[in-house]
């Protein structure tokens, strides 16, 4: 028991009582009191609120209200919440730009800022709220590197918009980006489009990067069973925010750290979701990023292992029918998870952040009656899941493809070759590509970006103008979960690394099988070496401040794209 004051507490505080307790601290509490912390609130465990609210996109702009229910929760329950905030970029607001770059950096920057305030600061536990891409991972790889009691709280998915009869969401916009650059839709439509796609706060609806990484987590412990799809603006949500904040101080007393709960089953268990789920490439850089945390190895074969076993049970976008708030309705993450336990591939002991072990997740989960959303045991979407990796001469440490966003599995073409995004993008609005072409863009990694961009705009420009199904990508850079098509991502090594893809001219012949997993440039090893050593990559475009510490540090795709 810890006493400060006159007041007391019979809940741990491992940490926080070095920073507020006896004569010495005094100078400690005299800060606290002055903003209004009393002595009864500095005798309680101090419960650190990550937040990574920002006003600057709809996907985080509700979590500094949702943190206030976090808070309630935490007083509630005998906690004292100290919130603070981190940054938070947003994938789409910047795609397309040279600010795309800021996202996967941002990772790095959540997860360090965490660090950063919680070992300072000395939280007995800690909430962190989450919901635009990189925010998610962010925030479970600071607490993953620290260790402490904590939960993950993801804010929800957007609420569809409605456009002409038919739900939409913002990849609809890409989208029509595209068809707008073709002259199939008019200046008003488009205008009309913009003004309904993005309805209101929330993360995009699709199974793109968030709602991706929001499902795996809760297949992963990290999260609480059925929080994670509950949508933004639902007053449930509010619900669930007190009921997180009251579980951490649980999880406080029964010691429950990310490293008992991130284990290697747990990590497969996730990566089984995101497969079965029809997620984001972007899970594999990091999932991989999440296990170096906790010192467990996890590389690309594991993901081919899993998704080979894994059939695609969920019918979600951008490959399928429908969105987050549907698979709300059907039951959530836990319909999923059921599947798998069903399947027979879920590793059911593994520990949730709850107290429940996975499969009682699985065995607890209320599927609607009659819902579509997530496919029946023996009929799933397809046999297998929705990731493949692939190597040949073009990636011989690996690259990824989303094989839940396409039905076609083999292409061969010409080169089309372009040094940066903005590029090809150009090509793609003067309708320079043409049916049968293979686009290469590099110049886009971890390194060569910096900070390896998504190519959304390209690639669903390309399917706005109905290139979808005869056009191929391979890039060195990322791709949005909202990407659909014949599109590898992760190509590496990079080009500034001396990746095979720095060899590709235009015109050459490239072949793209994933049935084989393949990707192979018709050139021998000896001209592929000889045209790599005479590639000369574009000057880097910072040579100081966040982006070149980043390049500077920043490990191949392959391997998580990790700073540490």
């Amino acid at each position: 028991m810890s006493t400060n004051g006159s007041t007391a507490t019979k809940l741990p505080r491992p940490r926080s009582a070095t920073v507020f307790d006896g004569p010495d601290r005094a100078h400690s509490r005299a800060y606290m009191k002055g903003i209004g912390f009393d002595d009864d609130a500095l005798s309680r465990p101090t419960i650190g609120i990550a937040n990574t609210w920002t006003e600057a996109m709809p996907c985080n702009f509700h979590l500094r209200a949702l943190a206030e229910h976090v808070k309630e929760g935490v007083r509630a329950a005998g906690g004292t919440p100290m919130e603070f905030n981190t940054v938070a970029v947003s994938d789409g607001v910047t795609m397309g730009t040279q600010g795309m770059k800021a996202s996967l950096v941002s990772r790095e920057v959540i997860a360090d800022s965490i660090e950063l305030m919680a070992r300072g600061y000395q939280f007995d536990a800690i909430v962190a709220l989450c919901a635009c891409d990189k925010t998610i991972p962010g925030c479970a790889m600071g607490l993953a590197r620290l260790d402490v009691p904590s939960v993950v709280l993801y804010g929800g998915s957007i609420a569809p918009g409605h456009w002409h009869g038919r739900d939409v969401t913002i990849l609809d916009i890409f989208e029509a980006i595209g068809a707008h650059n073709a002259g199939d839709m008019t200046d008003e439509e488009l205008n009309e489009l913009e003004g309904v796609a993005s309805p209101g706060a929330g993360a995009c609806g699709g199974q793109f990067t968030a709602n991706t990484m929001a499902c795996a987590f809760e297949a992963l412990g990290v999260s609480a069973g059925g929080s994670a799809m509950v949508p933004a603006e639902d007053d449930d949500k509010q619900t669930v925010a007190e009921k997180i904040g009251e579980l951490v101080l649980k999880v406080l007393v029964d010691d429950l750290r990310p490293s008992k709960i991130i284990t290697r089953e747990s990590l497969e268990n996730a990566i089984a979701c995101v497969c079965a789920s029809g997620g984001s490439t972007n899970g594999v850089l990091h999932m991989i990023a999440l296990a170096h945390e906790v010192g467990i190895d996890l590389d690309l074969d594991d993901f081919e292992r899993i998704s080979r076993a894994t059939p695609l049970y969920a019918d979600l976008k951008p490959g399928g029918r429908f969105i987050a708030t549907d698979l709300y309705a059907a039951g959530g993450v836990p319909v999923i998870i059921k599947r798998l336990a069903e399947k027979g591939i879920l590793h059911e002991d593994a520990i949730t952040i709850t107290g429940q072990t996975i499969g009682e997740v699985a065995e607890a989960a209320i599927e609607a009656p009659g819902q579509e959303v997530v496919r029946p045991l023996e009929d799933p979407v397809k046999a297998e899941g929705g990731l493949a990796i692939m190597y040949g001469n073009l990636a011989p440490e690996g690259a990824v493809i989303k094989v839940a966003g396409t039905e076609r599995r083999k292409q061969t073409g010409p080169a089309r070759v372009y040094e940066s995004e903005e590029e090809c993008f150009r090509a793609v609005k003067e309708q320079q590509i043409k049916p049968g072409d293979i686009i290469v863009i590099r110049n886009e990694g971890p390194v060569g970006g910096p900070g390896m961009r998504e190519m959304l705009q390209v690639t669903a420009a390309i399917v706005g103008e109905g290139l979808g199904e005869s056009v191929a990508l391979l890039t060195d850079g990322r791709f949005s979960g909202a990407t659909r098509g014949l599109m590898f991502g992760h190509v590496t090594p990079e080009a500034v690394k001396g990746g095979p893809i720095a060899a590709i001219r235009e015109g050459d012949e490239i072949t793209l099988d994933i049935d084989s997993r393949r990707m192979d440039i018709a050139l021998s090893a000896e001209e592929i070496a000889t045209r790599i050593a005479e590639y000369e990559p574009k000057p880097p475009m910072y040579d100081r401040g966040v982006f070149a510490k980043y390049a500077a540090t920043v490990s191949s795709a392959s391997l998580g794209a990790i700073t540490t």
